[in-house]
Formats: C-alpha cells, structure tokens, sequence
C-alpha cells in the first residue's frame, strides 16, 4: 500500500449493500447505525491523505476496471479473490476473517487457500481455537482486533443518571449454523431463567417471528412464552437502550479465543456494566473489574443475586474502568485495528 506506483486500494465489504461506496457514507441512517462505518470512514480518510484512493471492490470488478496496479483486500468475501488473482495487476494483500465458525463455516475450510493467496490472514486466533489449522499456512495468520468507531465513551449516555436496575440483552433472534460452543442458546437460557426475577428486559429483531427459519430450533420454542414476555421489541439506538439499564447481558455467538466484538465496547460507550460471555480469555483482553465474567456463576440465580446486591459505588467503579480501558492502549488497538491492517 505504501508502494507509489499503486494507483488504489479496493475493499471487498461483507455485504453488496456497502458496494458503490456505501462503505463510507455516513449520512446513511441504516448501515451507518450507531456510528458502525466510522472505522472504515476514518480508514478512507487516512489513505485520501496519503494520496491513496480507496474503494468498495465493485469498481475492480467491472469489466473496465483500471488497469494501474493496485490492492485488494477482502472483509470476508470468497467469491472473487480468485478472480482478482487472476487479473495480474491486483495484489492480494489481506484477507478478514470476522465471522466465527459457529455463523460461517466455509471461511475456515478455506483458509489454506486463503493463506495460500493472500500476503496476510486476520483471525481472532491464530492458534486454531474452534477451527482446524490443517493445511493453513500459520505465518500468514494475524490477530484481529474489532475495529471499533470510538475511542472514548459517548458522553450524553454515559452520564445518563436515571438508570434501572436491571438487565438488558440487545440480540436478534438468530440461530446458529454450527453448534459447536456456541451461545445462542445460552442468551435464551439466561433470558428464561431471570426473567422469572422480573429483572430483564429483550430487544432485538425477530423474536417475535415464531414462522421464521431463525426460530425454527428446539430452544426458542422451549421458552417463546417466556422471551415474549420480556420482549420489547427493535430498538433504532443500541446506546441509548443500554443508557436505561446499569447492567447488560453481553453474549457473543461463540465461545472462542480472542472473539470479542462490537458487543462489549457498545456496554462501555453506554456506562453499561457488561455481563460478559465469549471470548474465553478475555481477562487478557479487557481489565476485569470493567465486566462482570458470566463463567464464574454456578447459576443464573446466583448472577442475579451478585448483580443485585452490587451498590452504586461499586457499580461506577466498573463504569469508570470501561472508560479508562477504552482510551488505553489495549482499548486503541480496536480503535486502531483497520488502519493497522491496510497499513501492515
């Protein structure tokens, strides 16, 4: 990317709606929701700087795509970097792996290919963790870190006073497509057992779609009643929902090493105190006293009792150290993820 000659940089986005660089449109209310392309804005705004262009990849697919040389890179598409390789002018630089096994297989059945074409692979371990690294290249993997569009928490929800003493999850209703340590199931489990407390309250989309194929699994049925019962619908603003609540049950998809998402950080913007399920060593990852490690209850009743026994001082200490981890530098290297890997 640094090479003069380089005419563009192109991105692969994890979705055609971001194509025709809608990647880095802010002013779009629905896929810039809750400041989500920020980094990849920033990102944009760094390489302009630099004199470099970058695109959604779209344009190098087009027939009369420039003939200059340039750099692609891919956030988790598989069907075109064959092609681009193809091309002779395209230089594979680096290939994003952000979804874990439990919602897309095929990425990591294709990582030795993957290893293989491009100069570097981003994983949220390199160690094979919840995959296989039979045939993977290994000195290609990197760690990922989510990128994340802040690096200090939003102020008019993090002072917000007038919060509940209660739980909140924000999650659509999805099932997974493996179930190897996934915790999806363990969401409905949690929702089903507090809810009995009258502590907990559910936002997200499709819950209430009992026909759609994402409830078509035993879990779901087993405690429908119950999840509608808590069940408040979609919300527009995560923020300012997790601004309510003093605590928020914060599950990724898989329980795996290194996968932590947007989830935690969206608690720590809000003031929200996370109860923290997924990445299996996020001790080493995020400071302890900022998250409440759901792993360490013997039961969901037992977490109620902690989290409800907690005093207000107590609770802001754990604010305070959110805020303080999201401007450190373990914070910053989310922050600073995407620019680190354009810039490798």
């Amino acid at each position: 990317m640094k090479d003069s000659k380089i005419k563009g940089v192109y991105v692969d986005p994890p979705s055609k709606a971001y194509y025709q660089d809608r990647l880095f449109d802010r002013s779009d209310a629905v896929l810039n929701r809750d400041d989500t392309l920020e980094p990849f804005i920033r990102l944009r705004d760094a390489l302009n700087g630099q004199g470099i262009e970058l695109h959604t990849a779209d344009r190098l697919l087009q027939p009369e795509a420039d003939a200059e040389r340039c750099d692609y890179y891919s956030l988790g598409v598989l069907e075109n970097y064959q092609q681009m390789a193809a091309r002779g002018n395209v230089d594979l630089k680096a290939f994003v792996v952000f979804e874990p096994p439990v919602v897309d297989q095929r990425l990591y059945r294709e990582l030795p290919k993957l290893t293989a074409a491009f100069e570097r692979v981003y994983v949220h371990n390199t160690v094979g963790d919840g995959y296989s690294l039979k045939g993977v290249d290994q000195s290609k993997l990197r760690q990922l870190y989510w990128p994340q569009p802040r690096k200090d928490v939003i102020e008019e929800f993090w002072s917000r006073g007038d919060r509940l003493r209660r739980m909140v999850m924000i999650n659509g209703n999805h099932k997974p497509g493996s179930f190897n340590a996934e915790l999806y199931s363990k969401r409905i489990e949690a929702l089903a057992a507090l809810a009995r407390f009258g502590t907990v309250d559910l936002y997200g989309r499709g819950w209430e779609r009992w026909w759609s194929r994402n409830s078509m699994w035993l879990p779901y049925w087993l405690h429908r009643r119950t999840l509608m019962s808590i069940y408040k619908g979609s919300c527009p603003s995560k923020f300012e929902v997790l601004s309510r609540y003093d605590f928020a049950l914060c599950f990724e998809n898989m329980a795996m090493q290194g996968y932590v998402t947007e989830k935690l950080f969206d608690c720590l913007y809000a003031g929200t105190v996370p109860l923290y399920w997924g990445a299996t060593d996020i001790e080493t990852l995020a400071p302890e006293n900022a998250y409440i490690d759901c792993r360490r209850f013997s039961s969901w009743e037992q977490l109620q009792d902690k989290v409800m026994q907690l005093s207000s001082e107590e609770i802001q200490a754990m604010r305070e150290a959110g805020r303080a981890f999201i401007e450190s530098p373990d914070g910053l290297r989310y922050y600073n993820s995407l620019l680190g890997i354009f810039d490798a």
